[in-house]
């Protein structure tokens, strides 16, 4: 997996605010599930790394996208039915 910087992470969320992602990652970090590391640079850098703990999830993740992507249409005609019931 690698590591990625805190820049990059706002560069491919951009519906995401700032703040949401600051504070995702920080609840990731204390979940054990990434490893953040500040670089001192100006303005500071920071990085961030997938754990151990972090990587045993990477498969389970993947297998959601791929459900989730393969049933888009459905949940989307079944929102939509909902939508007109409410």
């Amino acid at each position: 997996m690698g590591s990625f910087m805190g820049e990059s992470a706002r560069a491919g969320a951009r519906r995401v605010s700032p703040k949401m992602l600051t504070e995702t990652l920080r609840s990731l970090e204390r979940d054990g599930l990434v490893a953040r590391t500040a670089i001192a640079t100006v303005p500071v850098s920071v990085t961030y790394e997938l754990t151990g703990l972090g990587l045993s999830l990477h498969e389970t993740v993947r297998q959601l996208k791929r459900w989730s992507e393969a049933h888009r249409d459905d949940v989307a005609a079944h929102q939509a039915r909902f939508d007109v019931t409410e």
